[in-house]
């Protein structure tokens, strides 16, 4: 039987290092609706996000993304699908000013 629940996952970027914004739990799918990015500091920056996948391959689904200042920004157009493992990962360019929500339907499936 498959069940499903809604959640969010939400990051304050404050390193430039690579941060961690949602692991797809064991048994689960997930469906992310929505990428919003938000910068509060009254300067422009940029981001780039990452999917690592169970083999530990890394995909660039931003590089470099531009986010004016004080705006927010909606990186999706559609739907990514993720499967068991999958990392989503956010990098600031400059530490302080950018944050992240994702909104995401995950799936219990039972399944590896």
């Amino acid at each position: 039987m498959v069940t499903f629940r809604y959640i969010n996952a939400k990051v304050d970027l404050t390193t430039t290092n690579a941060t961690t914004l949602y692991t797809v739990p064991s048994k689960y799918s997930a469906i992310v609706k929505s990428i919003i990015v938000s910068e509060d500091s009254g300067n422009a920056d940029t981001i780039t996000v990452t999917l690592t996948d169970s083999a530990t391959s890394v995909f660039s689904l931003f590089k470099t993304k531009a986010i004016s200042a004080n705006a927010t920004a909606e990186l999706l157009t559609k739907d990514l699908n993720l499967s068991t493992g999958e990392i989503i990962k956010c990098t600031a360019a400059t530490a302080n000013r950018l944050h992240v929500v994702m909104s995401i339907d995950e799936y219990y499936t039972g399944l590896n």
